[in-house]
């Protein structure tokens, strides 16, 4: 009997065994070991290696993860229990109600909005249509700037140039946030801009008291983009006040999962009730909104604002509303497996990486997944080195500066930047990102740190 056997083995034996048990690390499986009749131990991936890191044979174990990354969070019974009973009525429109009740989504505004502290919330159908309307509710002309981060998603410039606005971005640091001395900058460069929507990309908020000064000296707006920040705190406050508006998200790799969907947040009642009117409150349907402004806020938007029907439906709001009420839990499982992984690879590759720090100020940080920062010492050759051998050993990693990432700002030829952004630019080549699937066990972030720490070694060894 050979001594190793190629991952495609490895993986029948697995697949052989968890279509009956519950999934289990391969470096644990003592089946494969016994038919595999090896004195050496599992060889999950072996490698060829030389030198004393060398087992018998000239053969390396490596650690690999065989679960699957884009393992979205799944919506609780009761959310299933509500969809399913709801398909059943066929009132999966919003203002399919009767007089006097809420509906699914106005149940879930009610939520959303007691969670954040807002005192308005409108449900939309993407978290890019609340983005959208961040700007037209707060007065952007066709042509306007909106200064934002050069390092967020495309939705953000996608947004921008949905509102008939021209995007001017601002640089992002190391720490993958918005570079205060470079908005004052391009606010001074820019005096004709009034908008700023600041992103806080992957939960990683910026310093948001200097921001919102900066903005107040220059006159612009602030609007914050909270897609990623769902459950952060600034200050002991939900992120999304400092600015007069903000939008969250509900697509399936954030922190409540509807497939799709957002909401525009606010405490102003005209832009929520432009809001309201703008997502599809046609006539006096404004009526059956729980927390929205009343009636007279409306003045005549009705007929003189456009209805882009962006709604949510009940369908998404019904899978939404009982995972509101696991945030908190879940919150701190995904901090709890953050805080151990980053000591991990701290311990093992502290020279290798560099992990971005939150901002003094944020009191309750939300890290459903992790970034870090490969050393400067990696060439370019050498970071492509490392993302394959995660991706061969069952971990895909991703590059924010890779030439096909919707993060990296030269792939948005519909909004370019005009300005170089060089601080940005070099973040980008050297920024990477993988999500922490809540659905993992804890040991299963141990491969995790292992295939990233081997990954890394072997990436060096390259000359």
């Amino acid at each position: 009997v050979p001594t190793t056997y190629p991952p495609p083995f490895i993986f029948f034996i697995t697949k052989l065994y968890t279509d009956k048990m519950a999934p289990l690390r391969l470096a644990k499986l003592a089946l494969c070991a016994a038919i595999c009749g090896t004195t050496q131990g599992i060889a999950t991936n072996p490698m060829k290696t030389t030198g004393s890191s060398a087992g018998v044979g000239g053969i390396k174990d490596r650690a690999y993860v065989t679960r699957d990354i884009k393992t979205p969070d799944p919506v609780p019974d009761a959310g299933v229990e509500a969809a399913v009973e709801l398909m059943k009525s066929g009132r999966m429109y919003r203002y399919n109600v009767a007089p006097g009740e809420d509906s699914m989504v106005s149940q879930t505004e009610i939520d959303v909005a007691a969670y954040t502290g807002h005192k308005y919330c409108v449900a939309l159908n993407s978290c890019g249509s609340a983005l959208m309307l961040l700007l037209k509710t707060t007065g952007l002309n066709h042509g306007g700037k909106v200064i934002s981060n050069a390092f967020t998603f495309g939705a953000v410039p996608s947004a921008i140039e949905h509102a008939g606005g021209k995007a001017v971005y601002v640089e992002s640091d190391y720490n993958h946030v918005m570079d205060v001395d470079d908005l004052e900058k391009k606010l001074t460069a820019n005096p004709d801009c009034k908008h700023v929507l600041v992103s806080h990309m992957r939960g990683k908020v910026a310093d948001m008291d200097a921001i919102k000064e900066a903005c107040d000296r220059h006159d612009a707006i602030l609007l914050e983009d909270c897609a990623h920040s769902l459950g952060v705190m600034w200050k002991g406050k939900h992120t999304g006040h400092m600015g007069i508006a903000c939008a969250i998200s509900s697509q399936s790799y954030k922190m409540i999962n509807s497939g799709e969907g957002g909401f525009l947040l606010t405490d102003d009642p005209d832009i929520a009730a432009q809001t309201a009117v703008y997502a599809g409150a046609y006539e006096g349907l404004s009526a059956k909104h729980s927390t929205v402004p009343s009636k007279e806020y409306f003045k005549d938007y009705p007929v003189t604002l456009p209805n882009y029907s962006v709604r949510m439906s009940n369908l998404a709001a019904s899978v939404i509303k009982p995972q509101l009420l696991t945030l908190q839990p879940r919150i701190e499982k995904y901090n709890r497996r953050y805080a151990k992984l980053c000591k991990n690879l701290e311990e093992k590759a502290g020279d290798m990486l560099s992990i971005p720090v939150n901002t003094p100020g944020v009191t309750q940080p939300v890290h459903d997944s992790i970034q870090f920062n490969l050393d400067k010492k990696f060439t370019p050759s050498q970071i492509e080195r490392f993302l394959q051998e995660c991706s061969d050993h069952g971990l895909p990693v991703e590059l924010f500066g890779h030439k096909s990432n919707a993060r990296n700002f030269v792939n948005w030829g519909f909004a370019p930047a005009e300005d170089p952004l060089p601080m940005t630019a070099e973040m980008l080549s050297r920024a990477c990102d993988c999500r922490m699937p809540l659905m993992w066990d804890d040991e299963d972030f141990e491969d995790m740190a292992d295939v990233l720490v081997e990954s890394l070694e072997i990436a060096l060894e390259e000359a």
